[in-house]
Parts: structure tokens; C-alpha cells; sequence
């Protein structure tokens, strides 16, 4: 294989942001096998007296998932709360609309809830703005966080749950400008019931943080929205999913992300100056990944190849580098549906997409650096008339083959790097140039490949795509190293203090 030289240039003083823990959240819907036969499976010998599947628990740990949004997605948006509380053998099976199936309402609330402790992460519900009462959202409110004599809370506690669940986090409606909505509306209906739906559920709990329903950050849905909200909400959310069978189209795509963060930057800003918004308004990707090819009636279970890893990876990288105004971010979803674990009755294994979320869980610091990069660019073919679409990526270019993320902690003595290598044949001979720092000892490499770039993993191949590990001694403010094609690369480097 043929190699490029490549130069990355980064000052450990020139901050862009500090890294929100929550970019690593998930994100779990009443679709499919996602809950059920997924992370709760009642009667498998894989599973706790809860229903808990186990090896499924121990798959997402390693995620270290500090916010989980639930329980929708479409699914909420006819969801009535209150037949997923009580004993579960009493509890209604509905028919449910958004999927076309049927709903037992075993796994519920207060089942969200210790699944949440359990992985020791954050709730964050989303309230159906669909079918919905505001009385309804705010009993919620009263159920998970009410600490007074009075009636909700009051049923939490005979249902054997004495202390508030301290939800924070509240999302108000699920995709209301969408046709498959149930209960889709104008952004100016919207907007109307959004505020009073905030209203009453502020008044329950003034400590909760509301979360706004974007569409994707440039539309004029996204503008109404954010100016008739402001002074409610405290997120705004998007949502993407991109996804291509052509390679390029597929591992570049991620970059429309970063084109819709600056947009909202910029409207967020302005929203704020107009109308004396003292509280930050931050931006919510509470859904995003890799989704093209699963739809009815697979299930929506995607089987992700090693391109859609790199994909992944460039998503994890934008929102590090954007760190100034995207603070949450949910991966839709985690178990079986569009999803990095991939469970049978008997076991599991670990999709494509799974090893870079593990790693920069892992290894991403909290200071966002910025990065300058110099070497081979690519640009990507127009679409053809008639055919251009808000998911094509030519438009954005052109791209940096190799896609970059610094992140350093605190005391400056380590630094991790994100590398993509999209190239699909030719190595990257990366030189790293430090300013303001140097290496000073050993360089920890983990690198995220496979033999074919549509090479995916399943029960009998689990590690066609996989990370290895290693590990070299380098010094100095120069060093240099090599990244292979269609690798994720994450480099942890020691930088001294």
C-alpha cells in the first residue's frame, strides 16, 4: 500500500471547550427488541430476578453512559405513563401505534429508573406531546420527583420506591413536526402547547431542565422553536442519522453535523441576545447514528460494517470539537435496534460501531483542543439534478482524509487524539507538531480496523472488526506515527505537566 504524509499541529493552551461527559449518552425506545428480549428479557438464565439481562449490562458498562433518554422515539408519542407503574401483572397490553405492535407495559418507570441506577447513569424521559395531557407530564414530574403528602408521589411510595427518582433531565415531545408523528404539529402549535406543557411541569419541580423538540438545526422549525422556547428550556434538540452504501458518501456524511451545530450556534446566540436569555441553551443531538439499510420488517436491526465504525467515530469527533455548544447527545439505540450490541437467546456480540464508543468513552479528556491538519484532501462527486438532499455530503467539502479530535485533562500531562484514516487504500505518515508541550514517554495506540471496509461482525465472525493494542516510547515536541486506511485511531500520549 502507498503512503501520504499527513501533519497534525496542536497547542495544548489553544482551548475550544470543555468535553460534556453527556456526548456519550444513549438512548432506549419500545421498539422491536430493543427493551424487550434486548436489555430485559424476563425468564432468560441470562437475566436477574428484574428481568435485567446481565451480559447485556456488561456489554454497555464499558459504554459509560452518563445520560439514557427514554422511552421514545416515536413509541412516546402515544405512550400513556401510567400503565407501565404498579404490579406488573396488572398492568394493560395495548396496541401501539407508532411501530404497529403490541405493548405489555412490563417494563415501565420505575423499571427505566433501576435499569439507570444500575448502569449508573442519568434518566432523561421524554413526555408524549402526542396523545399526551399536560396533567399527564406533570404527574409524571410529581411521580419520579415529588417529595411531598401528595398523590403521585405518594403512589411511588406504596409502590415501594420511598425516595424521588430526581429525574432531570424532561424532553417535551418527540419529532411534533414529523406526519408520523402521532399528534404532529405547525412549529407555531407547537410552540403553543410546548410552553404550557413547561409551565405546569416547571411549577411541579422548578429544578428539572426541559428539553425542546428540534428538527435539525437549520430549519425554520428549528428558528420558531428555539425563539418561542427560550426561556423555558435549557436544550434543543436534533436529531441525524446518515448513511451510505458508497463508502466515501457513508464515512464523510458526519460532517453535515458539524455545518448543523454551527448553524444552531449562531441562531442560539442570537435568540438569546435578542431576548435577554441569561440561562445557557445548549444543543442536543438526543438521537444519532448510522441507520440506512434496516427498515420494516427487519426491525430496524442494522448490521453495521467497519465503515459505519469510522462513521460513528467521525460523529464522536465533531461533537468533541464542537464542545462549546453540544453538551448531549444520545446514540439511537443500544441494544439490537440500530445498535452497537446484538443479542440472541443465548448470548451476544459486539457490532462495528460498538469499539469507538467504547474507546473515546474511555479515553476522551475534558479539554477540547484545536487541531490544524495538513495533507491529502478529498472532494466528494455533485449529486445528480433532482437528487441533491440535506444527507449528501459533497456540499460540505472538501474533507481532510484524515479527521481529527485533541482532547488533554486538566494538569496537561495527557493527551488523547482521535485519528480517522478514510483513505481506503493508503496509510497516513502522520507528523505530530506540539506547541506549548512535548511527549514525554510512552504513546498507548488503539486502533479500531478490519480487512474490508463492508466487513461487519456476527455470532460466528464476533471479531472481524476489532481493536488491537499497542504501545511505543517517543519524546520530544515532534513525533511521528503511521495510521493504516479505514482505521479509527485513538493515541493517548503522555505530555508531562
Amino acid at each position: 500500500m502507498t503512503a501520504q504524509p499527513a501533519r497534525v499541529k496542536i497547542d495544548l493552551d489553544q482551548v475550544t471547550g470543555r468535553v460534556d461527559r453527556r456526548i456519550f449518552g444513549g438512548f432506549i425506545e419500545h421498539l422491536g427488541r430493543c427493551i424487550y428480549g434486548g436489555i430485559y428479557d424476563e425468564g432468560s438464565p441470562l437475566s436477574d430476578e428484574r428481568g435485567f439481562r446481565q451480559d447485556v449490562l456488561d456489554a454497555l458498562r464499558p459504554l459509560r453512559m452518563p445520560i439514557l433518554r427514554w422511552p421514545g422515539g416515536n413509541f412516546v408519542s402515544g405512550y400513556t405513563w401510567t400503565d407501565g407503574i404498579g404490579p406488573v401483572e396488572g398492568r394493560p397490553r395495548r396496541l401501539e401505534l407508532a411501530w404497529h405492535d403490541v405493548e405489555s407495559n412490563r417494563f415501565g418507570t420505575d423499571e427505566y429508573i433501576a435499569y439507570c441506577r444500575e448502569l449508573d447513569t442519568e434518566p432523561y424521559i421524554c413526555v408524549n406531546m402526542g396523545t399526551g395531557t399536560m396533567e399527564e407530564a406533570r404527574s409524571w414530574v410529581e411521580y419520579c420527583n415529588g417529595t411531598s403528602d401528595t398523590y403521585w408521589a405518594n403512589l411511588r411510595r406504596e409502590y415501594g420506591h420511598p425516595e424521588p427518582y430526581n429525574v432531570k433531565y424532561w424532553g417535551l415531545g418527540n419529532e411534533m413536526y414529523g406526519a408520523w408523528q402521532i399528534g404532529a404539529l405547525s412549529a407555531d402549535d407547537y410552540v403553543k402547547k410546548a410552553i404550557e406543557f413547561a409551565k405546569v411541569m416547571l411549577w411541579t419541580d422548578p429544578t428539572i431542565e426541559l428539553v425542546s423538540c428540534g428538527l435539525d438545526g437549520s430549519s425554520a422549525w428549528d428558528r420558531t422553536v428555539l425563539e418561542g422556547l427560550a426561556k423555558f428550556v435549557r436544550y434543543h434538540s436534533i436529531h441525524i442519522y446518515t448513511g451510505n452504501a458508497d463508502y466515501a458518501e457513508n464515512v464523510y456524511q458526519p460532517h453535515i453535523a458539524e455545518w448543523q451545530l454551527d448553524t444552531m450556534r449562531t441562531d442560539i446566540d442570537r435568540v438569546r441576545k435578542q431576548q435577554g436569555i441569561e440561562h445557557d441553551i445548549k444543543l442536543a443531538y438526543d438521537e444519532w447514528n448510522v441507520w440506512y439499510r434496516a427498515r420494516q420488517p427487519e426491525r430496524l436491526e442494522e448490521k453495521y460494517d467497519l465503515s459505519d465504525a469510522l462513521a460513528v467515530a467521525a460523529y464522536l469527533n465533531v461533537f468533541v470539537r464542537q464542545s462549546d455548544v453540544v453538551t448531549v447527545a444520545n446514540l439511537a439505540q443500544m441494544v439490537n435496534v440500530i445498535a452497537p450490541v446484538f443479542t440472541s437467546p443465548e448470548g451476544l456480540y459486539l457490532q462495528t460501531i460498538y469499539h469507538p464508543l467504547a474507546l473515546l468513552a474511555e479515553h476522551t479528556q475534558d479539554v477540547a483542543l484545536a487541531a490544524w491538519v495538513d495533507g491529502p484532501t478529498v472532494t466528494l462527486p455533485e449529486s445528480p439534478p433532482g437528487q441533491e438532499g440535506p444527507s449528501r455530503a459533497a456540499k460540505h467539502g472538501p474533507f481532510n482524509v484524515l479527521d481529527v479530535a485533541a482532547t488533554r485533562n486538566e494538569g496537561r500531562s495527557t493527551l488523547t487524539l482521535s485519528l480517522i484514516n478514510r483513505s481506503e487504500g493508503e496509510h497516513l505518515d502522520v507528523a505530530l507538531d506540539l506547541t506549548a508541550g512535548e511527549v514525554t514517554g510512552e504513546i498507548r495506540r488503539y486502533e479500531v480496523n478490519g480487512d474490508d471496509v463492508h466487513g461487519a461482525n456476527d455470532f460466528d465472525h464476533p471479531e472481524n472488526v476489532a481493536v488491537t493494542e499497542t504501545s511505543e516510547q517517543q519524546t520530544g515536541r515532534l513525533v511521528r506515527f503511521q495510521v493504516p486506511p479505514h482505521s479509527h485511531t485513538v493515541l493517548r500520549l503522555e505530555t508531562g505537566s
